[in-house]
Formats: C-alpha cells, sequence, structure tokens
C-alpha cells in the first residue's frame, strides 16, 4: 500500500501498545452538544432562570393575596386607611389619588384608583399574561406544523391553498387584525355547537393571539419541509411504501425539532406582548380581569401623580419578554449546527 492510499484518520489514530486496548470512542448527540454550548452562555442561563423565578412568582399569586396582603386582585378599599411610619394615611384620597408604594404596610406596591392592592394584581395578571402566552404559543405551533407539514410535502394545489391562507393572514399587521377580530369576540363571545366562550374568556385573547401569529411560525418551517421532502431518508421511506402521513410525522417532523424548540420561546415573548397590546386597547383582556396591559391602560390616566400604576406593569412586561428573548437567542445559537464547542475527553 503506497502513502497516498493512507487516509488522514489512519494516520491520526493513536497505535496501540502491545496489551493496550485502545478507549471506545462514542459520539455525542447533537442535543447534548447543543446543551454544552447553553452552559458557556452564562447570561442565557441567568435570563432563563429570571424568567422561572417570574412564572413561579406569579403562579403563587394566591399564596401572597391570602398571607401577606390580606386581599383579593379585584378587592376595593378604596374608603379604608393604613398605618405608614405612625401616621394614618388614606388608601385612596379625597382628590382621587392612590396611595403609592409603600414598604411599611400591606400595600407594598401602592393601590390604584379603585382602592386595589397593585402587588396583587401585579401577580395575578402576570398568571393571566402568561397563561395567555403559553396558549397561544401552543396554538400558533400545533396549527403552523401541521400547515407546513401538509403544504411542504404534497406541494401543488394543497400548498397553493394553504400558503394564500397564510398570506391572507400575513398580508394584515397583527395588532390591528387582534383588534378587529378581538373586538367582535369579546363582546358576544364564541359559539361553536358545544364549544361556548363567554366574552370574558381568557381563551378568546389566546384564540386571536395564536391565530395571528401562525404565518410568522408556517412559513419558515414549510422552506424546511420542502428541502427534507427532498432527502435520500424520505427517499427511502417511500421505497418502502410508507405513507404521507407516516413520512410526515416519522421522517421530517423529528428533523425539524431544533427549530420547534427555538421558536417555542420567541412565540411566547411575542404573545406576551401582543395580549397587552391588545387589552391596552381593550381588545383583549376584559375587566375585571387583570393583565399587565389592562394596568397599564388603566394607570395612563394618572400617570403624572401616581406613576408606579404604569411602571411596576410595565416594568414586569419588560423584564418578562426580555428574558424569555435572551434565553430564546441562546437556545438558538447553542442549536446551530454550524457552531463549534471544544469536546474535552476524559
Amino acid at each position: 500500500m503506497s502513502f497516498t492510499d493512507i487516509s488522514t484518520t489512519e494516520l491520526l489514530a493513536p497505535v496501540p501498545q502491545p496489551g493496550e486496548e485502545l478507549p471506545v470512542q462514542l459520539g455525542i448527540s447533537p442535543y447534548r452538544l447543543a446543551f454544552r454550548r447553553l452552559r458557556r452562555k452564562p447570561l442565557a442561563l441567568v435570563a432563563g432562570a429570571f424568567f422561572v423565578a417570574i412564572v413561579v412568582c406569579c403562579l403563587c399569586a394566591p399564596l401572597y393575596a391570602r398571607y401577606v396582603a390580606h386581599t383579593g386582585p379585584d378587592e376595593n378599599h378604596i374608603s379604608e386607611t393604613v398605618v405608614v411610619d405612625g401616621h394614618r394615611h388614606d388608601v385612596v384620597s379625597l382628590i382621587g389619588i392612590p396611595i403609592g408604594p409603600t414598604w411599611h404596610s400591606r400595600f407594598l406596591l401602592g393601590a390604584d384608583f379603585n382602592g386595589r392592592d397593585v402587588a396583587v394584581r401585579l401577580l395575578y395578571g402576570g398568571r393571566n399574561s402568561l397563561e395567555i402566552g403559553f396558549c397561544a404559543m401552543a396554538i400558533t405551533m400545533v396549527v403552523a406544523i401541521l400547515v407546513a407539514l401538509f403544504a411542504g410535502y404534497y406541494r401543488g394545489w394543497v400548498d397553493s391553498v394553504l400558503v394564500r391562507l397564510l398570506d391572507v393572514i400575513w398580508a394584515y399587521p397583527a395588532i390591528l387584525l387582534g383588534v378587529a377580530i378581538g373586538t367582535s369576540l369579546t363582546l358576544g363571545g364564541i359559539s361553536l355547537g358545544p364549544v361556548k366562550l363567554s366574552s370574558g374568556s381568557l381563551f378568546i385573547p389566546a384564540l386571536i393571539i395564536g391565530f395571528v401569529n401562525i404565518p410568522y411560525v408556517a412559513k419558515p418551517i414549510r422552506g424546511q419541509v420542502i428541502a427534507l421532502r427532498e432527502k435520500e431518508f424520505v427517499d427511502a421511506a417511500r421505497t418502502l411504501d410508507a405513507g404521507g402521513l407516516r413520512i410526515m410525522f416519522t421522517e421530517i417532523l423529528p428533523n425539524l425539532s431544533s427549530t420547534i424548540v427555538v421558536f417555542v420561546p420567541l412565540m411566547i415573548a411575542n404573545s406576551i406582548l401582543l395580549e397587552a397590546g391588545l387589552s391596552y386597547l381593550g381588545a383583549g383582556v376584559q375587566p375585571p380581569n387583570p393583565s399587565w396591559g389592562t394596568m397599564i391602560s388603566d394607570g395612563v390616566t394618572l400617570i403624572t401623580s401616581s406613576p408606579h400604576l404604569v411602571l411596576a406593569p410595565g416594568l414586569m412586561l419588560v423584564l418578562t419578554v426580555l428574558s424569555i428573548n435572551i434565553f430564546g437567542e441562546g437556545i438558538r445559537d447553542a442549536l446551530d449546527p454550524r457552531a463549534t464547542t471544544r469536546i474535552k475527553r476524559k
């Protein structure tokens, strides 16, 4: 055998000594590599932990309301007084100015113009905003993945019809389309056979937001499905007489997992932002249910005298969306196949 017949792998392979066994070189899965890349991004990990802390705090809203604030999110205390630093103050003054943040009373972040505890409503509003965000993300991802799979795999008239429907939704700005649909549904609710939703149901804004976000996920995934359907493993599945549904859900869908994982946190952030915008405009969460958007809308009228009514929900909204986006960017970079990670052999 000549020198030119020896491959680079053979040249770099370790030569076993007499009586010595070479260690078995095990492959590393892509997700394990992605986890190692993510561990080297402390900012993304801190952002993810911060978002989890926000979720836990919002889930503990009933505990805070019962054992700390001793009031519910909709209870009015407009005619009551509280003692702060030995002095008695009205929860809402005679001229309609609510008490501000008080660290030495049960109104930790103050009260609104109806005497409702801002901290309690902030936590309950966060629960509603997060619930809508997660539900809207689930609706968006499920429908978008199904549309992308059928459009990208079958092509032809199926692709033409589905893409045209996506283009119709895409043609309208998300906030305007959400306001138009939300205004009509929140006034009369939804009644489709056995499914009936009242006008104040939180599922209505989740359904609206999930619907308007479908094209933003379906179009990129459809492009990947079109590329994957031409791969050799799909041709091999067709050779084995596998049906279209089996190929889509057992061959193509697993190869979309990294893209889907990246879209999940981004869609949660977009859904929370869109919910806040719709609620601010009156087409999202309906009173008396609190949300960060409705709290900002209610506090705008007293922003000069009681800025905490806007700053508290606004700051929570910014921190939540920012933490999700930073964590989502970290996941995207970790799942990037072009990224390099130095593997240390033990």
